[in-house]
């Protein structure tokens, strides 16, 4: 027996689909929960069950991932879930938190099975779980993976001695083989005929904590409250804790008052947990046998290198500097692509829609440059999580957190967001995706909040600019050089305060200990590898993707209107009257195009706040380009082009822009750019977040605009204030 495969499947839902009533329809579909350890080999199970038919979400009110697929077993559609990975039913992290608020119902209704994946190298840390859940009372299989893992460090576990000491299905699973998952599915189907809970089973309880939790549980669902035993025991063991405001009942209440004079008469707070572990170990020590072994494991070994404080580090920079060489090296000409791609369509499509300029206008510079904004980005985000995944599945990604924690601690990070902060430097948007790899919320949340302030390729087009023509012709290459090697710094040193104090201000957080497993090497799955890259870039464009495209629609409407016959006939009129000399530098096109974009909403809106900026430097030009260049950095250098009578046909290497750049001046004669003013306009790109796609992307990942609508303001008035400072110290100088 296994899934139907997807096309067969389809066919076969509609048509019963078609012979079942609006009622019927309705119904929710049985839910199988897939539940265990991190590093458990859970979400490989889950890959092997359901392919690519995955569905990515954010559960309610929280940013932690619900990753679902609906699979066929026989005559009956099962929803499968990919619960974040637990240690126990007693949360420490948000993630934890959430699969807890599963299992009890706090998203909706309970998982009507529960899959248990089991590390058979790691049994007995995995049985403190399996025993929690068996206390619950709920329909329980254990997948028993890792076995291979075990076999080579040579243990071996046997199922059947598992299965009877825990009186559930233990079945031993290779996921990462073809059929490998096919057990499961037939002990699912097995469970799909009987639909029958397993006894519950006490693992930690005395007779008389058993009494009470039975008590309380049989009084609840008599007021229609259905609460777990572990919601019970908690609410047990700390008065603080609420039992869904059931002690509102005088029964119930009474009886929590009993349980808890009874669990303190038993010190049982302080003996449950030790109970638990010596089940676990007492079963497994039954059913393992472990094989006289006189050398270190091969991973113990591996890690006499890689976990090394000298050794480790270097293998570190030499494995990052292959990761992001690799991404750089491969994702340019994939990008390069694309952004050939689309503008061969572009100017096809303006051919075509020549004879109706507002619709060729809004389709080529609005729609198309909106799809390539996004689809421009694809190449980075694949490669990089392709990468993520090798590492993550071979088990150096742990690691390589584990090296880094100590130089990331200081400042409120752990060691994981080594890598969401590394990738930012080649964008933010797969950087930001990339934390994660965090272990909690609240260092999640700062990480991305502080990792649009590294430095991205996309700046690089400005700092090119306007070194170029500032500092370059006067303080030469070697202070160039200094110059962009300061502008990359300066995100990363701005973003050690700002941590420090969202940890400590905002926040609120103490850091906790760094606590990390050290996964058993093993090769990766590629399924697994490539089924993450997939999914990534799915996310990405169908929810970033669809704000990047009505941004840039926006903005391209900003830029477009008013637009008017009388308009253009004065812009005309105006272009005639110029001098000779003028006519001859300034083409009548890259005119009209100049005073079209002042005349512009934007143009307009630019003009009204150039006041705010004149402190930084800013005339309303800048200050135009740098409103432009909100949906993405590089617009800018188009922009100017645009402004200073070039057309938009120009880049950060165009002389013809340096050169309008140099000779800009402001109303009374004075050079409107100095060094210190391309500074400081530099300054403001490198704090800013002008990058739509990174906005939707935190949008995507913090699961409301609040925390965008944060990291946009708290990045703008740095950027502000630093562009500020810069110019005020080029007055006080001069």
């Amino acid at each position: 027996m296994q899934a139907v495969p997807s096309q067969a499947r389809e066919r076969r839902r509609k048509n019963r689909d078609s012979s079942l009533t609006d009622q019927q329809r309705s119904l929710p579909l049985p839910t199988v929960a897939l539940v265990g350890n991190p590093n458990s080999g859970k979400t490989t199970l889950f890959n092997a069950l359901t392919g690519t038919h995955q569905k990515v979400a954010n559960y309610p009110g929280v940013t932690v991932e619900e990753v679902s697929a609906e699979v066929e077993i026989g005559e009956t559609t099962l929803k499968f879930t990919d619960l974040p990975g637990l240690y126990s039913l007693d949360p420490a992290t948000e993630d934890e938190a959430v699969a807890v608020g599963v299992l009890r119902g706090d998203f909706g209704s309970r998982p009507d099975l529960l899959v248990c994946v089991v590390d058979a190298n790691n049994l007995e840390r995995n049985l403190y779980l399996v025993g929690e859940l068996l206390e619950q009372g709920a329909p329980l299989i254990v997948a028993l993976t890792m076995t291979d893992v075990a076999a080579r460090e040579g243990v071996q576990v046997d199922p059947h001695a598992l299965a009877s000491e825990l009186g559930v299905d233990v079945i031993p699973v290779t996921a990462h083989r073809k059929g490998g998952a096919r057990p499961i599915l037939e002990a699912i189907e097995r469970w799909l005929e009987t639909r029958a809970d397993h006894m519950v089973v006490s693992t930690c309880d005395t007779q008389e904590m058993q009494h009470y939790t039975e008590a309380i549980s049989q009084a609840l669902a008599r007021i229609g409250i259905d609460a777990l035993r572990s919601e019970i025991r908690a609410a047990v063991l700390d008065p603080g804790t609420s039992l869904r405001g059931a002690e509102e009942f005088p029964e119930v209440d009474a009886l929590l008052q009993q349980a808890r004079e009874a669990a303190a008469r038993e010190e049982f707070h302080e003996t449950a947990a030790a109970t638990r572990y010596e089940w676990a170990n007492r079963i497994a020590t039954n059913v393992t046998r472990r094989e006289a072994k006189r050398t270190l494991s091969i991973t113990d070994r591996i890690d006499r290198i890689l976990v090394h404080r000298v050794g480790g580090l270097l293998v570190f920079l030499a494995v990052m500097y292959f990761v992001f060489q690799s991404i750089y090296t491969l994702a340019a000409p994939l990008m390069t692509l694309i952004e050939d791609g689309f503008a061969w369509v572009g100017s096809a499509v303006s051919g075509w829609l020549e004879p109706w300029p507002l619709a060729q206008s809004a389709i080529v510079d609005g729609l198309i440059a909106g799809l390539a904004a996004m689809f421009v980005f694809l190449p980075q985000i694949l490669i990089l999580f392709f990468f993520i995944a090798f590492l993550e599945g071979t088990g150096y990604l742990a690691r390589a957190a584990f090296l880094m924690d100590r130089l990331l601690g200081w400042c409120g990070l752990n060691g994981r967001a080594f890598i969401p902060l590394l990738s930012s430097f080649a964008c933010a948007v797969p950087g930001i995706m990339a934390a994660r790899v965090m272990p909690d919320a609240r260092s999640r949340l700062a990480t991305i909040l502080v990792a649009p302030l590294m430095s991205c390729s996309a700046r690089l087009p400005v700092y090119v600019l306007l070194i170029g023509a500032f500092i370059e012709p006067q303080f030469g290459p070697t202070v160039a050089g200094i110059t962009l090697f300061g502008m990359h710094l300066l995100g990363l040193v701005v973003a050690i305060p700002v941590v420090l104090v969202l940890n400590r201000a905002i926040f609120k957080a103490h850091r906790l200990p760094f606590l990390l497993e050290l996964p058993a090497y093993q090769w990766p799955k590629w399924r697994d590898v490539l089924l993450t890259m997939y999914m990534r870039g799915k996310v990405f464009v169908s929810v970033a993707g669809r704000i990047i495209v009505t941004m840039s629609i926006l903005v391209w409407a900003l830029l477009y209107f008013p637009r008017s016959d009388e308009d253009f006939a004065r812009f005309r009129s105006e272009y005639e009257q110029l001098p000779a000399r003028t006519q001859a530098l300034i083409s009548e096109d890259a005119y009209l195009e100049q005073r079209q974009a002042e005349n512009s909403l934007l143009g307009r809106f630019g003009k009204a706040i150039e006041p705010i900026f004149i402190p930084a430097g800013f005339d309303w030009r800048i200050t135009m380009g740098i409103l432009a260049a909100f949906p993405a950095r590089e617009v800018i250098v188009p922009t100017l082009g645009i402004i200073f009578n070039l057309g938009s046909d120009v880049d950060e290497g165009s002389r013809d822009l340096r050169s309008s750049l140099q000779a800009a001046t402001w109303p009374d004669g004075s050079r409107l750019i100095t060094p210190w003013t391309a500074v400081g306009l530099m300054v403001f790109f490198a704090l800013c977040c002008q990058c739509m796609a990174t906005l939707a992307t935190v949008r995507r990942e913090t699961n409301g605009w609040k925390w965008p609508v944060f990291m946009f303001t708290y990045m703008s008035v740095l950027a502000y204030l630093g562009a500020v400072a810069v110019h005020q110290l080029e007055l006080a100088f001069s």
